[in-house]
């Protein structure tokens, strides 16, 4: 998959999710209708490990952390930005989601979690915080950010 064919894979999805509530309920509905298992979860999956294979996904590394922006907020992409990390077994730096974050797990060795979550979709309101914890394992995470706004804390 190349970033053209990545980033056309993204903009079908966030196409289905701007204007919706990023809250609870939307967790519900991307696990239930884009979740593990689904032809959504696979593409974007096999597209991401692509990305890190060919070095144009998560081509940055800060405390242990492999990452990277790979499109900024745009229209095409319904006003959201997409990042990846590659994580095992850390806890990345504590932030804040101003408009909320919508993240999908996606284990590649062990049962990888997420912030305690296995496989599929983690939706997290605005104003809310965290710590990004990958345990038992090795895992990419793909955060689709609201107009990109993120802000880290000390």
């Amino acid at each position: 998959m190349t970033p053209d064919e990545f980033r056309a894979e993204i903009a079908g999805l966030t196409a289905q999710i701007a204007g919706r509530a990023i809250n609870a309920q939307l967790d519900a509905w991307l696990n239930r209708e884009h979740g593990a298992g689904s032809a959504t979860y696979a593409a974007l999956k096999a597209g991401c490990e692509a990305g890190v294979a060919d070095g144009w996904l998560c081509n940055r590394e800060g405390g242990g952390i492999k990452y990277g922006r790979i499109f900024k907020p745009a229209d095409d992409l319904h006003g959201f930005s997409v990042d990846v990390v590659d994580m095992t077994n850390i806890a990345g730096p504590h932030h804040v989601h101003p408009n909320g974050e919508i993240d999908l797990v996606m284990p590649l060795d062990g049962d990888a979690r997420f912030d305690g979550r296995s496989a599929g979709w983690v939706v997290m309101p605005a104003g809310s915080a965290h710590r990004p914890t990958v345990s038992q394992g090795r895992a990419l995470v793909l955060y689709l950010l609201p107009q990109g706004a993120i802000e880290f804390t000390r």
